[in-house]
């Protein structure tokens, strides 16, 4: 073959893989405006970035990360920033909805069933996930129940072997007051008509059995690490020391230490980028993000 139809074929075959590289190389958008991102709400959307089922995990983050969105919420207003954030970092992203009852589910209200319930649903969809990645482990990243939850499925369900990090952000560990929980069904369109149908909200009130069971004896299990990130503005998990753990590989931050222009609250963290920065660290600890110090607003985030 001479060198110049050598060079053509280069030239040919250069010219086919381009588009794929440049597909390969695009971004997805980060949401991070939690009025526009909550207006996502829907009963059976996935955020972007997430449920691509023949993601496969490298070797720089080879455990899947499963999105466990908090009561009244759905999976698709809870993760329009971590899900393409994450997906843009190079992890495989699931998120799933969960907690359906009394037909809530049907308008994209979910959480709201009996918290042990959800960790099965939880449980069966980390098999699912870990059969089609082919991982052994799975992260979790849990927005206010979503972050407590889990824990149950750690304790009792056997998910402490398949789990290597469990991220709350804003999670009700301790149970919160009613004050909180009728906040929270303010905030969220439709959750007012479930709030009096909502066993998992009695359940996260403060000194309930279930919060009871759930941190007798310790507080952490196996060798999962935990990191919880909470705001001293929490409206919902009130007092907003009660999401914070205490224990071996237990990390707490609270957002206002790291910047005082984090006036965020429980709707925004999802959507606070200094919170979602912490994420990342938390999930690849080696390989530190340095979040701006720059303003973050109550619901809307930044």
């Amino acid at each position: 073959m001479t060198p110049r139809l050598l060079a053509v074929l280069a030239a040919i075959a250069a010219c086919a893989l381009a588009p794929a590289a440049a597909e390969a190389a695009e971004t997805l958008p980060v949401e991070y405006n939690g009025l526009t991102g909550y207006a996502h709400a829907s009963p059976t959307a996935s955020p972007p970035g997430a449920n691509n089922w023949a993601c496969k995990p490298t070797r720089a983050h080879p455990r899947p990360v499963v999105l466990v969105h908090g009561t009244f919420a759905d999976m698709a207003d809870s993760w329009q920033a971590l899900s393409p954030l994450l997906a843009d970092h190079g992890y495989c992203v699931f998120a799933l909805n969960y907690g359906s009852s009394n037909g809530s589910g049907a308008v994209g209200v979910y959480a709201t069933g009996p918290i042990a319930t959800s960790a099965e649903e939880l449980g069966a969809f980390v098999q699912k996930v870990l059969a089609a990645t082919g991982a052994t482990q799975v992260d979790m990243v849990g927005h206010s129940q979503g972050g407590m939850m889990p824990r149950f499925y750690l304790r009792f369900l056997g998910g402490a072997s398949k789990v290597g990090t469990l991220v709350g952000l804003a999670p009700s560990n301790h149970g919160t007051t009613v004050n909180g929980l009728f906040t929270l069904g303010k905030m969220l369109p439709g959750a007012n008509s479930f709030l009096g149908l909502c066993q998992a909200c009695e359940e996260q009130e403060a000194g309930s059995p279930f919060l009871t069971k759930l941190n007798a004896g310790g507080e952490t299990v196996g060798a999962v690490r935990y990191t919880v990130i909470e705001s001293q503005n929490d409206e919902v998990v009130t007092p907003y020391t009660s999401a914070f753990m205490s224990g071996k590989r237990v990390t707490n931050i609270l957002l206002q230490q790291q910047c005082a222009l984090d006036q965020g609250e429980h709707l925004s963290m999802p959507y606070d980028h200094i919170a979602d920065a912490d994420v990342l660290d938390a999930l690849d600890p080696k390989h530190p993000v340095a979040a701006a110090c720059t303003p973050v607003l109550p619901v809307a985030g930044g």
